[in-house]
């Protein structure tokens, strides 16, 4: 469903402009007036100034909203040029973005004491901290499996356990279970009626794959090339059951149901 929310094209000022991680950095941004509505699995375009190799807007998820202090959080990889950039901006600086795009998580109804599973893979982790505190807020008690590649790869471990029960993996066993997110006990162990995911698509696919060999409610938040962020480009399209349509737009989200992967 097309939730239509207005967009804005705002100026923001940095607050802080933390290093967590040699290739990830969270940035946290305010504005004068109060920050835009914006849902859980959302998503911003931000300008990258001062170089022609870099004139196309940067997709970044949500990764959380503090009402409190007036702040949105991005946490963004260092990939290119652009997050390269990014990564560099100081507190005080201002950055232009457009906000919020696309489609959110579906918050479910009803039975609260379900156990919802939300399943992240390195900084695919980012919008499942705004669906956890969402989840917690309408009296849910998410449940998160985190995985990386080592330790230094699990990241804002104690924003995550400050909202919900946390299971980690690591490739190199120097946290948590050994070896993928698909392969922790928990996944035998527990019952769950909704799993959210994000994070590499082999990693999104194999939890695709469990959910619907399960019967488990599965939704799962692409990270398709995007350039303009408002269906135009083209650059995003994924095949579903629908035809194709652009991500931008029509998810990030999706329900597993709606796409064609081969699960």
């Amino acid at each position: 469903m097309i939730m239509q929310m207005k967009k804005y094209m705002l100026d923001l000022r940095i607050v802080e402009n933390v290093r967590l991680h040699e290739r990830a950095f969270l940035l946290r941004l305010t504005a004068e007036k109060p920050l835009p509505a914006m849902v859980a699995g959302q998503f911003v375009q931000v300008r990258i100034d001062g170089s022609p190799q870099t004139f196309l807007r940067r997709p970044i998820s949500v990764n959380y909203v503090d009402k409190q202090r007036n702040t949105l959080w991005l946490l963004v990889q260092i990939a290119g040029d652009g997050t390269r950039w990014l990564s560099e901006r100081l507190s005080g600086d201002i950055i232009n973005v457009i906000l919020p795009l696309g489609n959110g998580f579906t918050i479910p109804f009803g039975n609260t004491g379900d156990s919802l599973l939300l399943i992240g893979g390195g900084v695919g982790v980012a919008p499942l901290l705004f669906l956890g505190e969402t989840l917690k807020s309408a009296g849910f008690k998410p449940i998160f499996l985190l995985g990386g590649r080592s330790k230094n790869d699990i990241l804002q471990l104690p924003d995550f356990q400050r909202i919900g029960t946390i299971f980690i993996t690591t490739e190199d066993g120097s946290a948590g279970e050994k070896g993928f997110v698909t392969n922790h006990s928990i996944l035998r162990e527990g019952r769950f009626g909704k799993i959210y995911t994000c994070g590499p698509k082999p990693m999104m696919l194999a939890v695709a794959h469990f959910a619907k060999e399960n019967g488990i409610d599965c939704e799962v938040s692409l990270e398709n090339m995007m350039a303009c962020g408002i269906g135009a480009c083209l650059c995003c399209v994924e095949k579903t059951v629908k035809g194709n349509l652009c991500v931008c737009i029509e998810g990030p989200v999706f329900n597993i149901n709606q796409l064609t992967w081969q699960i």
